[in-house]
């Protein structure tokens, strides 16, 4: 992600030219439908893996709290 964070706004400009150099205006909107859609499917599988760890996470922090609760330190 930080790779995407460090592309500014004349590096867009160049990469939206040569890409209409390379595919012409009119194929550009279904490139950037296909980008469009690539972009999503990688959102939706980072949040599905970010709600799995987190899930994992609870799971684990919740076996460790009804361990201490058993065997109190204090």
């Amino acid at each position: 992600m930080g790779a995407i964070q460090a592309v500014g706004g004349g590096e867009i400009l160049l990469i939206l030219v040569v890409v209409l150099l390379l595919f012409g205006s009119k194929s550009l909107p279904e490139f950037a439908r296909a980008i469009g859609k690539g972009m999503n499917e990688v959102k939706k599988a980072t949040d599905e893996i970010k709600r799995e760890i987190n899930d994992q996470t609870k799971e684990i922090t919740d076996d460790i709290k009804d361990t201490k609760d058993k065997f109190p330190l204090g």
